[in-house]
């Protein structure tokens, strides 16, 4: 089983204002991280939008008060993640200092894999759950959102009139495999 880079952007905190509320550091941290949690890489429109998505305190400010607003310490993540990492301080990665491809991976059908040398990897796995099916269908919706817009344009390419029809059958199959996926998100919420 060939192992897929775990993400292609690492985020990177550019943000300089200081605020009295790191609530008020939401948009630029969304823009920072890609509109992706830090933790998963999974676009945040999937859970609704940048409103759905956390602020997480990579250090907990409840035992660290001074970096309540130190945009360094800041990391935009999904609900799911930040609930289950609260004030935990056990042996996280920063998204932004680190490169997760190197402690994670990801398998074929697009579940996150914690590199078995890595015990940050590991712990991050165990802690936050990060091999629950919802982050592989993430990953496997994204990649079909990609190939569908790939096609689309390529339909429209007027150098591909002799193959359109084709591109226009394959485009309709990876639609219904996109609705067949959703349909499960739905139903398994």
């Amino acid at each position: 089983m060939a192992a897929i880079r775990f993400r292609e952007l690492t985020p990177a905190r550019t943000c300089t204002k200081t605020y009295a509320s790191y609530r008020s550091f939401k948009k630029y941290l969304a823009e920072d991280f890609n509109s992706k949690c830090g933790y998963t890489d999974c676009r945040d429109f999937w859970f609704g939008g940048k409103n759905t998505f956390h602020i997480d305190h990579f250090k907990p400010f409840s035992k660290n008060p001074a970096l309540e607003t130190d945009y360094s310490n800041l990391v935009y993540c999904c609900s799911y993640v930040n609930i289950l990492k609260s004030d935990d301080e056990g042996h996280y990665l920063d998204p932004c200092n680190i490169d997760f491809n190197v402690h994670f991976e990801r398998d074929t059908d697009g579940s996150i894999v914690a590199k078995p040398t890595s015990k940050e990897a590991n712990y991050m796995f165990g802690k936050l759950k990060l091999g629950l099916a919802r982050y592989r269908i993430i990953w496997k919706l994204d990649e079909i959102l990609n190939r569908l817009e790939k096609l689309r344009v390529a339909i429209h390419n007027p150098e591909n009139i002799k193959i359109k029809n084709d591109l226009r059958i394959i485009h309709s199959e990876l639609a219904e495999e996109f609705t067949i996926y959703l349909s499960y998100l739905k139903t398994n919420q």
